[in-house]
């Protein structure tokens, strides 16, 4: 009888051991992804942003040297991501493969003019910034015209912000979720030690002697659930570098250091603060008020 009851003790404590860890691990994932999406915020919005395209068309009068000049020209400027000349016959035949006819011989002249596509970077991308830009290349007498998606560029600029901000508030959210999961599991583990913490206190065990193995080993659980909150973070953003290689993800050695750092922080933190308060209200109780 007196073996099957201490199975069936062993049993409950692993189970015990093992909520805590996924409770740990559970949450500390989800904040560690939300983590990972707030320090790559920017990054994740200037990869969106460059993938816009400009265009400048030039005059009919406006001569190939001339474009390859200003082509140099802008190559300098800081603003400026990659340029490419394209010209109005190579424009052609690429409108040729798109729609499927000659058009040019059914009009008999190519309606097209040279242009430059130029992609910027994310951080002119911005209303005022990329209309300077493109005031400044209309200054040019040789420039007929310049194209963009104005629209576009202020729906990724104001989307940004807003699910920045969301983010921002949902991990708030759920790192005071995080703090009373894992803290109810705690509890829930310390309360079944109850009657031993009393026992030795009884004998003249002192609280600080009484409290240490219970936070040592809650810290213990902390570690091994922040250790996989990591192992699958990182995986994820293996994965997600993966699927768009242009964030570079796995290249950013120091995002992914802080939020592994963080990590480890809260599950060591959030274990020890919840373990020591629930083990010194036990510590409080009479042993009447522990039934």
């Amino acid at each position: 009888m007196s073996k099957s009851f201490e199975r069936y003790q062993k049993r409950r404590l692993i189970s015990s051991y093992f909520s805590v860890v996924i409770s740990i691990f559970l949450v500390l994932f989800l904040l560690g992804t939300l983590g990972m999406f707030v320090n790559n915020a920017e990054k994740i919005s200037n990869t969106f942003k460059e993938n816009i395209p400009m265009t400048i068309f030039f005059k009919d009068e406006a001569k190939d040297t001339d474009i390859i000049a200003l082509q140099k020209e802008l190559e300098q400027k800081e603003y400026l991501k990659d340029i490419a000349f394209v010209h109005k016959d190579t424009a052609a035949i690429q409108h040729q493969e798109t729609i499927g006819e000659n058009f040019v011989q059914f009009l008999g002249h190519n309606p097209l003019r040279h242009s430059l596509d130029l992609h910027l970077h994310g951080a002119y991308v911005e209303k005022d910034s990329i209309k300077n830009i493109e005031m400044s290349f209309k200054e040019n007498k040789l420039v007929d015209d310049v194209i963009y998606d104005a629209q576009l560029v202020n729906l990724v600029n104001d989307n940004v912000e807003k699910v920045t901000f969301w983010v921002l508030v949902v991990s708030g959210v759920f790192a005071l979720i995080a703090m009373l999961l894992i803290n109810s599991s705690l509890r829930l583990s310390v309360y079944s030690n109850r009657f031993i913490i009393k026992t030795m206190q009884m004998v003249g065990a002192t609280k600080s002697f009484i409290r240490r193995p219970f936070v040592w080993r809650s810290i213990k659980l902390g570690l091994i659930g922040s250790v996989l909150a990591v192992i699958a973070v990182l995986s994820l953003t293996w994965y997600i570098d993966k699927q768009l290689p242009a964030l570079g993800l796995m290249q950013d050695y120091q995002s992914l250091g802080i939020v592994s750092v963080e990590i480890l922080l809260l599950g060591i933190v959030i274990t020890w603060f919840s373990t020591y308060f629930a083990t010194t209200k036990y510590l409080n109780l009479k042993s009447d008020d522990l039934y």
